[in-house]
């Protein structure tokens, strides 16, 4: 506080000072990293004679500033957080005196051979996307990808591992810019895979402009990995735990013109889960039959990853990069459930325990090769200003993605005898094929009171797709009889999506603070299918230009932004195989290959502001519109037996607020926490159903330096539930605490962590009604889990190198 009033007063004077003097002179200039000749923003200007402090600014977002001030001679003071403070003679005239750009030093202290540079702040807002900087965050260290994002503003994830933005689980996740084949098969599955060790940051993008491909109905979620830097360098991590353990290793050496990186990792995950449902299926509002499942299950997964690229600068201007990574591994999800079916009278129906083994081993391999060519700046070219640059990438994914899955029926009493059989395999692969070629050209132009920046933006890319499945199912109606194919419930499957797109987009940046990104996308996608089997085909067609607005303004240290832009979902690779899972006879699953696009329109207005006292706080009031909503929608048949398949089920309607805020209580405690408040509002005039009601989630982190290296954070997160066209899932929350430990000069470094140490587990209620139904499922799910991590790090950490850009299907363009 005594710091915040002292601040004010000097402001005060200054202004104060200024006013009386009456400046005639005015004097600009830009300031720029002098590594990387970027521009440094919201830098502090001070003006100084030989006596006082006579004015002030800041740098805008491109780096540049103006000051008016009497005529003299003075001293300038230039700094900024992460950066050597500069000191800088000058005389004013009567006219302007204009400063080249002038380069900032990087503030960093060397540790041996390790380079630490200023810390980041844990959540930052950087205009387009919210960045949650994961590697900061201590309580990660052992964890999964699921463990990171529930941190992350803006985001939920159910205890299944169900992601959602802001209430929309129609989200398109991105792995360094760039779409992975295994976060499109099972996102939550994937989550728990990936471990949290190898990620740097996560960023949220909500209103995704035009080069940005259309998909992803909610926005962008951009996972960045930590990469290795230049020079040669390497790092072991070694984690074990209750539900998680892990082992991976990264090594990179890079020189002026080559650089090579290397990265694998082996891990196991396991969930232990309890349910009992309780359904009553209707006809009319008379009850026709109970059904009650009590089921249990403790699987452990095991898989592994891999990455190699490789980069080459023939010139300074051109970039050659290839990488190349694979995925691969073995999920089970066995389970046990006891079924009774009874009549309204309490008569015994059907009476069974169904044990159930599936298996999905899976994989992924991935290929990308670009060509990036950065154009020389003409002579008269003005400072700051960054070159004008083409890039062409390629990019192809194949990902068989296999189920299997085996299902024994045996009688509840004391024989248990064996009485029904079934075996079913779905053999799915999908293979993607990916051109892409974008050209940026940035300028200005200068007048007497203003200098405005410009970037045009363009690019082409054409994506096919080609899906396929094959399944059979095999049964022995008595459990002794060999097996025979059920040529009902076998067929094979082609699927082929082409999408041809093309854009533009121009963003407009004056010195006044003012900033305005407007484009528009052009997308068409053509469609075929084939059940080769029953020959029967399908094909569509449809063509969506997408516009892209966004207006800000800078006042002071606030930033005031509007958005709106449209997006479109296409059904994914899950959505449409046919395939029906019926491992749970009385629980059928399945796809629908004959879905429709969403298409969302989003308006968002948010404001944000960072204080000299550190504290950052981020809030947006935001609307969403989806027509053509996909959803998973239940229909239970007289018999009793429910089918699950995704529906084009009308509207759904958001209307919400986020706010983040991240600060600094003293210098060695930090302080994070957010909400997401939202009403929902699901209609389908269709099915004759709507729900609707207020949900929303949220969360605080604390992370306190303590003496002798060590570093202690806790965590929370609660969330109040979410909201289908037929359900509501009631609330549950997780929190978590982790102590670590620098060793070896920080070259290494020992963590501990536990979640949710004071309960087993954590409980959440599902209750969900149609015309032919009403259900309840309670499910436990074991939470209570630590673990213990080493990691080394060796070589050469230093920053420096140009950034490959890679091929973003779905995303937010290359980077």
């Amino acid at each position: 506080m005594k710091r915040f009033i002292a601040l004010a007063a000097l402001a005060l004077w200054v202004g104060d000072a200024v006013a009386q003097s009456g400046p005639s002179g005015q004097l600009t200039g830009s300031l720029i990293d002098s590594v990387t000749s970027r521009p440094v923003p919201f830098a502090t200007i001070a003006v100084r004679d030989a006596a006082a402090l006579i004015a002030g600014t800041t740098t805008d977002s491109s780096g540049a500033f103006t000051v008016a001030v009497a005529p003299g001679s003075y001293t300038l003071t230039l700094s900024s957080v992460g950066y050597r403070t500069k000191t800088q003679a000058t005389t004013i005239t009567q006219s302007a005196v204009t400063l080249g750009p002038i380069r900032l030093r990087s503030e960093s202290q060397t540790l041996g051979e390790v380079t630490v540079a200023a810390q980041k702040a844990l959540i930052e807002e950087k205009g387009d996307r919210l960045v949650y900087n994961a590697e900061k965050d201590v309580s990660n260290v052992g964890g999964s990808a699921a463990d990171v994002l529930r941190k992350v503003p803006s985001l939920s994830l159910d205890l299944e591992g169900n992601i959602q933005m802001r209430g929309n689980s129609n989200i398109r996740v991105l792995i360094n810019g760039k779409p992975s084949a295994m976060m499109a098969r099972n996102l939550a599955d994937a989550l728990r895979q990936m471990p949290a060790d190898n990620i740097k940051s996560v960023e949220v993008i909500t209103s995704p402009g035009a080069k940005y491909d259309a998909e992803g109905a909610a926005g962008v979620i951009n996972i960045i990995t930590k990469k290795a830097l230049q020079g040669f360098n390497g790092s072991v991590m070694a984690s074990a735990g209750t539900l998680n353990r892990s082992l991976n290793t990264k090594f990179a050496g890079k020189t002026k013109k080559l650089g090579l990186s290397l990265s694998a990792n082996g891990y196991q995950f396991r969930n232990i889960r309890e349910a009992q449902t309780l359904r009553t299926t209707l006809a009319d509002g008379v009850p026709l039959n109970y059904l009650s499942q009590n089921s249990s299950a403790d699987n452990t997964g095991t898989g592994g990853y891999g990455e190699f690229s490789l980069d080459y600068d023939p010139d300074s201007t051109s970039r050659i990069n290839f990488s190349a990574n694979a995925w691969g591994g073995y999920y089970p999800n066995n389970s046990s459930v006891i079924n009774r079916l009874t009549d309204p009278a309490g008569n015994v129906l059907q009476q069974f325990r169904n044990d159930i083994r599936l298996s999905n081993p899976y994989g992924n391999s991935q290929f990308d090769l670009g060509y990036t060519k950065t154009f020389h700046r003409s002579k008269d070219a003005r400072p700051g200003v960054a070159p004008a640059e083409f890039s062409l990438l390629t990019q192809y994914s194949r990902m068989p993605d296999n189920y299997f899955y085996d299902a024994d029926r045996y009688t509840l009493d004391e024989t248990a005898q064996l009485i029904f059989r079934q075996h079913s395999t779905n053999y799915s692969r999908n293979k993607e094929y990916t051109l892409q070629a974008d050209y940026t050209y940035p300028f200005q132009i200068r007048t007497a009171r203003d200098t405005t920046r410009f970037k045009l933006e363009t690019g082409l890319k054409a994506i096919r797709r080609d899906i396929g499945s094959e399944y059979r199912v095999e049964q022995s109606v008595d459990g002794r009889l060999p097996f025979v194919v059920d040529p009902g419930q076998s067929n094979d499957f082609d699927y082929n999506q082409q999408i041809y797109a093309g854009y533009g987009a121009l963003r407009i940046e004056a010195r006044s603070k003012w900033t305005l990104n407007l484009g528009a996308r052009l997308e068409r996608t053509l469609i075929a299918g084939n059940f080769m089997t029953t020959q029967t085909n399908l094909s569509s067609q449809y063509t969506n230009l997408i516009p892209s607005l966004m207006v800000s303004k800078g006042i002071g240290s606030h930033t005031v932004k509007a958005s709106y832009t449209q997006r479109i979902q296409r059904p994914q690779l899950w959505f449409l195989n046919p395939w029906v899972n019926a491992s749970d006879p009385r629980n059928l699953q399945t796809g629908n290959p004959y879905l429709n696009p969403e298409l969302n329109h989003a308006v968002e207005l948010g404001h944000s502001v960072s204080t000299k006292a550190g504290l950052s706080i981020n809030s947006a009031f935001y609307w969403r519109m989806t027509n053509n909503a996909i959803e998973y929608v239940r229909t239970v048949d007289e018999a009793g037996v429910s089918l699950s398949k995704p529906q084009n089920i009308a509207r759904r309607t958001a209307y919400g607020l986020n706010l983040n805020l991240s600060g600094q209580a003293s210098k060695v405690w930090t302080l994070n926490g957010g909400m997401d408040l939202r009403y929902v509002d699901l209609r389908s005039p269709g099915l004759n159903q709507s729900n609707t009601g207020l949900v929303g989630n949220f969360n605080i982190s604390s992370t306190y330096k303590l003496p002798h290296d060590y570093t202690f954070q806790a965590n929370g997160n609660f969330n109040s539930g979410w909201i289908s066209l037929q359900g509501r899932g009631s609330s549950f929350y997780w929190y978590g605490f982790a102590l670590k430990r620098e060793l070896m000069a920080k070259k290494a470094s020992l963590t501990l962590g536990v979640n949710n140490p004071f309960n087993r587990g954590v409980a959440q209620t599902l209750t969900q009604s149609a015309p032919t139904f009403a259900a309840e499922t309670r499910s436990f799910f074991v939470s209570r889990s630590a673990r213990i991590a080493f990691e080394w790090r060796f070589g050469q950490m230093s920053s420096g190198g140009k950034q490959s850009k890679k091929i973003s299907n779905d995303d937010a363009g290359s980077r």
